[in-house]
């Protein structure tokens, strides 16, 4: 459950720091007082998205901390799996500042934003007046459902999932033979055209850089013979350098025996004199292998043409046109054989579609039993919120093999709730009957079975009271009372009769000191909630509805005592 939560330069709040107990807290205070702001730095915390303008002016950033103890196992295994040390309390810890960065740390290890989500969402529970909206899509009443169903589904769902990746998997292959007859023999002349322009290429890796390395030399050929023929001049010639080199040697090798640096320095006119040597014997070699024939550099010159015009049509390289041709090869190969092949696969098809349908059924009929105890459960539920003649039931759509073809990781048919709330009504959808206040009732309803399947401690309520009010007020008071004494509650309320039932409840409101307007939160005592709670009633703390605020709380006392 969710401990304690510090706020730091949210909107209008410098800093609050809240307790929340076990059982059912609630926020009550004016409208525009800020309760809202509380549920939005929970959210923030949480991982909701956000953005600069919830900073408070003047600030240079905000942040939010949430300290929960008494977290599942599942919680426990994802921690695990982040690399995060497990702890008795685990803190959340988030930070926006002005430039838009965020900074967000479970148990002092930074984390990404996905997976605080990950995290959060086995912690906290959080329903708005939004989330009317959401149950009124059908795709999330489907969903709904599946997480009520639990295994069940999820195995018939995972079926159907590996059904159609078959099914998939087929269809890329009958693709790939090209569809009839007439197509494959089609795709086969094609083909048989690429490999025989290919195979005739006798593509090799390197012949293209080996070529174009002779085009430079044929199209240079005049000054590579000049530079050959010069060098070997300068080297070889009268008083070149070699008889340079070698005079040098003979004139020091007259006092080479004075000295062991004079040798040495005869030594390595030695070697220049042998290195010169066989540079000019290299240089020579180069000359009389010269072969400048023309022919030859008109056959270069068409492989190249050759070569280029074959990597334009066949991936833009020597290595893409020789895979495209093992690929073609293999295709053609494929499709040589395409008749049986796309018999066998036909057949393969049928057969994964007949399991696919028979699959589809199965994960219906599991969704159909899971609807028939949800539904009834609900509806026994709306029964105790005075909605006494309430039909809920789940429809399900009809659907035929033909329909295989349509079918999705969700399966098959149309999935949708319905519901009446009045006797001698039909059941229609969800969202073109259901009023504000039956919808947040309804909403109590789901809440109240998902509370006893999930490991989720807190619930979060915004204002699902809207809409309603008298007898049927008390009846929702004591529904979030009795959801409470299994899982934690923190509601935002207006109703005096859901305060009377708090364990613990805190009043916001707004001050403005020194030109600067402020969010104040506190926890009430006994005197505070029963002025509070008289406030709630008829909007001022007279005598009357002190003696009124009293009474409500000592039926919620001795209502309490009694589950």
């Amino acid at each position: 459950m969710l401990e304690r939560l510090t706020i730091q330069n949210v909107a209008l709040i410098d800093r609050a720091e809240l307790e929340f107990s076990a059982g059912l807290n609630v926020l009550t205070g004016e409208t525009g007082a800020g309760k809202s702001i509380i549920l939005d730095c929970i959210d923030f915390v949480l991982g909701a998205k956000a953005d600069k303008s919830m900073i408070r002016f003047g600030a240079s950033e905000c942040s939010v901390r949430a300290e929960f103890s008494a977290y599942g196992e599942e919680v426990g295994a994802v921690l695990a799996e982040m690399d995060v040390e497990r702890e008795e309390v685990l803190i959340l810890s988030r930070k926006l500042t002005a430039d838009g960065r965020s900074a967000v740390r479970v148990n002092g290890c930074t984390i990404t934003l996905a997976m605080l989500k990950r995290l959060t969402a086995l912690l906290v529970d959080v329903h708005g007046q939004s989330e009317h909206f959401f149950l009124l899509k059908e795709s999330n009443q489907l969903r709904l459902l599946d997480s009520i169903a639990g295994e069940e589904v999820a195995s018939a769902k995972q079926a159907v999932r590996n059904r159609l990746e078959a099914r998939k998997e087929i269809l890329a292959s009958l693709k790939l033979l090209g569809g009839d007859e007439g197509e494959r023999s089609r795709r086969l002349d094609i083909l048989r055209y690429q490999i025989d322009e290919l195979t005739r290429a006798e593509l090799k890796e390197g012949e293209e850089e080996e070529l174009t390395a002779l085009r430079t030399r044929f199209r240079n050929a005049e000054k590579i013979l000049q530079a050959l023929s010069g060098a070997r001049d300068f080297l070889c010639g009268d008083g070149g350098g070699i008889d340079g080199v070698n005079g040098a040697k003979r004139a020091l090798g007259a006092v080479c025996g004075y000295s062991a640096e004079y040798s040495a320095l005869g030594d390595r006119l030695e070697n220049a004199a042998a290195e010169l040597d066989d540079i000019a014997s290299e240089a020579e070699r180069c000359l009389d292998e010269l072969n400048f024939d023309e022919r030859e550099e008109a056959r270069v010159e068409e492989r190249l043409e050759e070569i280029r015009t074959i990597e334009k049509k066949y991936g833009g390289s020597v290595r893409a046109a020789i895979e495209f041709l093992s690929r073609a090869v293999e295709e053609s190969e494929m499709l040589s054989d395409s008749g049986e092949r796309y018999a066998k696969l036909t057949r393969e098809l049928a057969e994964e579609e007949d399991g696919l349908y028979k699959d589809c059924l199965a994960l219906t009929e599991a969704r159909k039993r899971a609807a028939t105890q949800f539904t009834a459960r609900v509806t026994e539920e709306l029964k105790t919120l005075n909605i006494s003649a309430a039909k809920f039931e789940v429809y399900f759509g009809d659907y035929t093999r033909d329909d295989v073809k349509n079918a999705i990781s969700e399966g098959l048919g149309e999935v949708k709730f319905l519901f009446s709330a009045n006797a001698g009504e039909p059941l229609k959808d969800l969202g073109s009957i259901i009023s504000g206040g039956e919808m947040s009732r309804f909403m109590l309803a789901v809440k109240s079975q998902l509370s006893a399947i999930g490991e989720i401690g807190t619930y979060i309520f915004d204002e699902i009271d809207a809409g309603i009010g008298g007898k049927t007020a008390r009846v929702v008071a004591e529904k979030f009372c009795k959801i409470s004494r299994g899982v934690q509650i923190i509601a935002v309320t207006h109703l005096a009769q859901i305060a009377s039932l708090a364990d613990r409840q805190f009043y916001i409101e707004k001050r403005e000191e020194g030109g600067r307007t402020r969010t104040e939160i506190g926890q009430l005592a006994e005197e505070g909630r029963l002025r509070e709670i008289a406030r709630l009633i008829d909007g001022s703390d007279s005598p009357i509805a002190l003696q009124h605020a009293a009474a409500l709380m000592k039926d919620a006392a001795i209502y309490k005592n009694s589950l």
